[in-house]
């Protein structure tokens, strides 16, 4: 590991807004905070929002900076990109943002029922060969619905085709409730106000691909508690592009 993230690493650990607990700290140890983020760290009563995936939280942070009366967590395992959001949402003195460093597929071991009003996926990886893995399969719906509460809001914003018919088809064959759904985002016309203003925020992967000129697609959909999930059984075209750090080894062109 190089000496930069080792700086970035011990730096945050006297952050005040990140929580670090990857798989061996949370093994079989219960998290304190889980059902109480309102009263022990944001002092407030006011809905929150995980943005899972982070990066380097241009959105945690972006959102946060534009509705304070909302609570904002990030949620990644790489914790040297975190630190760029972590030390911005500081220096900003953004109070209603905080940022919690461990793996996705445990994240419901953070939050107790109805702690979560809504999650944004920005650019997660589109996970074209495991499904299990894909941050809006079923298999992971059914954890958000351990802490989401009833009906609440999910977004998916991405670049890769794959990630967003797959979505799709998981959304329409559940008869989720769809919000709203776009292949070219940014060129969409009749948007609202509010969603231009939070579509603005650009993820510094969203604006190499935006720059490589590609649509970016977007959709927001609901998640009933109740209801059995059921996997899409249709095979999708893989990306035909490489996205960043993204590669498929398969010769197969399509997947499931």
């Amino acid at each position: 590991m190089g000496k930069g993230k080792l700086a970035k690493f011990a730096e945050m650990e006297t952050f005040r807004n990140v929580f670090q607990y990857p798989y061996s700290v949370v093994d079989n140890v219960p998290f304190k905070m889980k059902g109480h983020w309102r009263e022990e760290y944001f002092h407030n009563d006011h809905p929150i929002v995980l943005e899972l995936g982070c990066g380097k939280g241009e959105y945690t942070v972006g959102l946060g900076s534009r509705y304070p009366e909302k609570n904002f967590i990030g949620v990644d395992i790489k914790g040297a990109r975190m630190w760029t959001g972590a030390k911005q949402a500081l220096e900003e003195g953004l109070s209603n943002v905080a940022f919690l460093r461990t793996s996705i597929e445990i994240i419901d071991r953070f939050f107790d029922a109805d702690e979560v009003q809504e999650i944004w996926l920005t650019f997660s990886d589109p996970q074209m060969k495991n499904p299990r893995k894909r941050l809006t399969s079923t298999y992971f719906m059914e954890r958000y619905r351990h802490f989401l509460i009833d009906q609440g809001m999910i977004h998916l914003k991405t670049d890769s085709n794959f990630l967003f018919t797959y979505t799709s088809y998981m959304i329409d064959v559940n008869h989720l409730p769809l919000l709203f759904r776009t292949t070219d985002l940014y060129h969409e016309k009749g948007l609202d106000k509010e969603t231009l203003d939070i579509l603005s925020i650009h993820t510094y992967y969203e604006q190499m691909w935006i720059d490589r000129g590609l649509n970016i697609k977007y959709q927001k959909f609901l998640l009933p508690h109740k209801g059995k999930l059921t996997e899409p059984n249709v095979e999708i075209p893989l990306d035909e592009y490489r996205s960043y750090h993204r590669s498929n080894n398969s010769g197969d062109a399509t997947s499931k």
